[in-house]
């Protein structure tokens, strides 16, 4: 499998189809007070930095940067179950850190859950470290919060 990391538009129809996949699985294993994804055109708004993990034609994941006032945040990480276990998401979350470093960001923070046991090892094995909750979030019993000085 070879990898490339690439800028895309989430409205796009394979993007879009990604990220669809994503909330899909996220309504159904949260409640909508514990869902904060977010809507797919907001993720082509100036302040995000959207990408795609690819393998040829075949796209395998997306992720998102949203430069905040001081710190970025990682939103909208997702690769297909087909792809896990292979370094998309190491790939991914690479791609934005990146992309944090040139917009000048030293601080990444996101929100996860306990549910999602494999994103928060994958998450901690790449830096990340647990916190409070941080900007608008509000503790609703399944978010955990993270995060990595570049």
């Amino acid at each position: 499998m070879s990898v490339e990391i690439m800028a895309a538009r989430a409205t796009d129809p394979g993007p879009r189809a990604l990220i669809e996949a994503s909330q899909d699985l996220m309504r159904a294993m949260f409640r909508p007070d514990q869902n904060h994804f977010l809507p797919i055109e907001a993720l082509d708004a100036p302040d995000i930095r959207f990408v795609v993990a690819r393998d040829g034609a075949a796209l395998l994941g997306c992720g998102a940067l949203q430069v905040k006032s001081g710190y970025g945040e990682l939103k909208s990480v997702f690769v297909r179950d087909a792809a896990r276990g292979r370094g998309v998401g190491a790939a991914l979350i690479g791609a934005l850190e990146t992309a944090a470093r040139a917009e000048g960001l030293t601080l990444l923070r996101l929100e996860t859950a306990e549910e999602l046991a494999a994103a928060c090892r994958l998450y901690a094995r790449h830096g990340y470290a647990r916190r409070g909750r941080f900007g608008d979030y509000v503790e609703n019993g399944c978010s955990v919060f993270m995060e990595k000085r570049l």
